[in-house]
């Protein structure tokens, strides 16, 4: 299965007759698309056939519509002194049939319509004024709490807006000035909704602070760090605009040539995750062992050795996180203490070469045991250091690093340990509840970056874990991912609908250039950039269509640039070009109103959800490849993706 291209939001004409299918007005069941729509969400039939098309518009034709207030069907393209204010909000309403078939189409569902934000209390004859959410009211047949999972697409030439709501719709609008009118309602709503307070310049101050207003108002940022941005950041000439092709030379072979080499995981081991190395072998952690897969110039490919889970004095779950370390000879497995959370009271360490687990370590602090959330390296490279011993572990509230040798700096024995030997506490901190970190991530140098549970976003350098040097606020959405690339000027966020693309870089009062890491940024931070799914993709990604891992390529040297963006939604893997997504230029970012986001990408779609998505080590790129290979998992096969410069 090859890769596609993210798909052409479709168009659909303006000029509809008398005859043309439309549904009735008079249903009652919010966001409910017809009969045949339900082929086109995940796990359902198939895609619907064009005969099963065809009898869904003669069905649609027999309907007639019915309306509470008449609306002129053809008003001006604006308003007049004698319009009646609420024709601004009408609008005709469309659903997307057919999902990813050829036969699939945009089919009228009301002609005409009026578009509303309400909440909790607008439509009871109640004195009390109206609370709770906002939702958006379509007619008789959407009502959506507004949020991120709206997924809504603007696109101000055509006066339209797409959206998902059980299933995928769009919103023409009969007046210009309805149109702006509606994207400046929405995007108040959604602040209000994610962060309880009104989109006011109080309340964007209360939530951003005065050191982020180009967080709350992008438009009155400064641009020019982006402006400036190039592969290398290195300023261009002052004045000189010259935008970056909608295709550019690194992206077109990802785009155009794309080879595939697909093969099956043992029978009985389902991937659970994939752990890259940079070396010789990469691993494959399933339930009942570790398959190892040798590393090549266009992927990766069994070996025919499996690693059993073997050694220790108890049994244990299948690993949820492998960690490689000391030259790739070693591995850290941690698995969940309890079902359905992701806490663990230590590690198991196995010897790779042998196939057993030689240690058991456990996690404690001041004689008591505790619980880590996640772990990782030192740093983005120590994995292929030889005499690592150290690594970092995260909780809810506590950011630490680990030693694996005893006070005295002896290595334990481990073969011959007769108790679970522990990890010393050798620096970090335990935080007053609250923090709720959920992720991690370390740069080249040992920088690290939290992501938290309420959105926000710290950078810790490398001599204290007390104090953030920076921290960036949320946008509504918990970060369930992070990670940074190797120089640390870039952090990539994850949230379950989009991916947060923040530049941290800054020029302190006496000129020179730092990060985030380095010092403190104060009011110089420019407004980061959102990588979406148009809502079409997002809503044919699957059931559980959520954004998983967003990572940068992966290189371990100073001077090397990361080249692409990849993250797992549902049964895709999407890949976005990194210096296009930073071209201010970019056509995307064009008549875009708030925070700018990009939804150029590559979508390689599977038969089935995906495990993992990753890039593998910058050496395998080939002398005629623009990247690494891609390697995708799924829970029964691993595919690599080899991109070829070749036409």
């Amino acid at each position: 299965m090859g890769g596609s291209h993210s798909r052409e939001d479709l168009e659909f004409s303006d000029s509809d007759d008398d005859a043309e299918s439309r549904a009735s007005d008079n249903s009652s069941d919010y966001g409910t698309p017809p009969p045949a729509s339900a082929s086109s969400r995940p796990g359902g039939a198939a895609a619907a056939t064009p005969a099963s098309v065809d009898a869904i518009d003669r069905h649609l034709r027999n309907l007639h519509l019915k309306y509470n207030e008449p609306i002129s069907p053809n008003p001006s393209p604006g308003p007049t002194p004698s319009a009646n204010p609420a024709a601004l909000n009408a609008v005709k309403l469309y659903l997307h049939i057919g999902g990813s078939a050829p036969s699939a189409k945009w089919i009228v569902a009301d002609r005409l319509a009026a578009a509303s934000f309400v909440r909790t209390g607008d439509d009871e004859e109640e004195e009390q004024p109206a609370s709770g959410p906002w939702y958006l009211v379509v007619g008789s047949k959407i009502r959506a709490r507004v949020g991120p999972e709206l997924q809504l697409k603007t696109f101000p030439a055509q006066r339209r807006v797409d959206f998902v709501a059980d299933g995928v719709w769009a919103l023409k609008f009969l007046h210009a000035d309805g149109f702006g009118e509606f994207c400046s309602k929405y995007h108040s709503c959604l602040f209000e909704n994610s962060y309880g307070v009104a989109a006011t310049d109080e309340g964007r101050a209360k939530v951003f602070g005065k050191d982020f207003q180009a967080w709350a108002r992008p438009e009155d940022g400064d641009e020019s760090i982006w402006e400036d941005a190039t592969d290398g950041f290195s300023p261009g000439p002052k004045g000189l605009k010259t935008p970056v092709p909608s295709r550019s030379p690194m992206l077109k072979p990802l785009m155009e040539d794309l080879r595939e080499f697909e093969e099956p995981v043992e029978e009985g081991s389902g991937i659970q995750s994939l752990a890259l190395g940079a070396l010789d072998n990469s691993f494959l952690v399933g339930d009942s062992g570790i398959q190892v897969v040798r590393n090549f110039e266009h992927g990766i490919h069994g070996k025919g050795v499996s690693v059993k889970f073997s050694g220790g004095s108890t049994n244990f779950s299948t690993p949820k996180k492998a960690l490689l370390m000391r030259a790739e000879t070693n591995m850290l497995l941690m698995s969940p203490a309890t079902d359905g959370k992701p806490h663990a009271k230590g590690v198991h360490q196995l010897d790779i070469e042998t196939g057993k687990v030689v240690s058991e370590w456990k996690f404690e602090k001041d004689g008591a045991d505790i619980n880590m959330r996640d772990i990782t390296n030192d740093s983005k490279g120590a994995q292929l250091d030889p005499s690592e011993s150290t690594f970092l572990g995260l909780d809810d509230n506590r950011l630490c690093r680990w030693d694996m040798r005893d006070r005295r700096g002896i290595v334990q024995n481990l073969a011959s340990a007769t108790e679970s030997p522990v990890l010393q506490w050798t620096q970090g901190h335990q935080f007053s509840r609250g923090t709720n970190f959920q992720c991690f991530a370390s740069t080249g140098d040992g920088s690290i970056v939290v992501g938290s549970l309420d959105g926000k976003i710290r950078l810790y350098s490398t001599s204290s874990m007390r104090m953030a040097k920076t921290a960036f606020p949320g946008l509504g959405s918990p970060i369930t991912h992070v990670d940074v690339t190797y120089d640390g000027k870039w952090i990539l966020g994850t949230t379950d609908t989009y991916l947060i693309l923040i530049c941290t870089i800054f020029i302190d009062k006496d000129g020179k250039e730092k990060t985030g890491f380095t010092g403190r940024m104060g009011n110089r931070i420019a407004a980061p950039r959102l990588l979406k799914l148009n809502p079409l993709d997002s809503h044919l990604a699957g059931a559980n269509n959520k954004f998983r891992e967003g990572r940068f390529s992966w290189v371990t040297e100073n001077g090397k640039q990361e080249r692409h963006l990849v993250a797992t939604v549902g049964k895709y893997s999407v890949v976005w070009n990194f210096l296009q997504v930073k071209n201010s230029h970019h056509e995307c970012y064009q008549y875009q109103e708030g925070l700018k986001s990009c939804y150029c990408y590559k979508v390689i779609p599977k038969d089935e959800s995906i495990v993992a998505s990753r890039f593998m080590h910058d050496k395998y790129a080939v002398t005629d490849s623009p990247e690494a290979p891609l390697v995708v998992a799924t829970p029964m096969k691993v595919t690599s993706f080899s991109i070829s410069s070749r036409h």
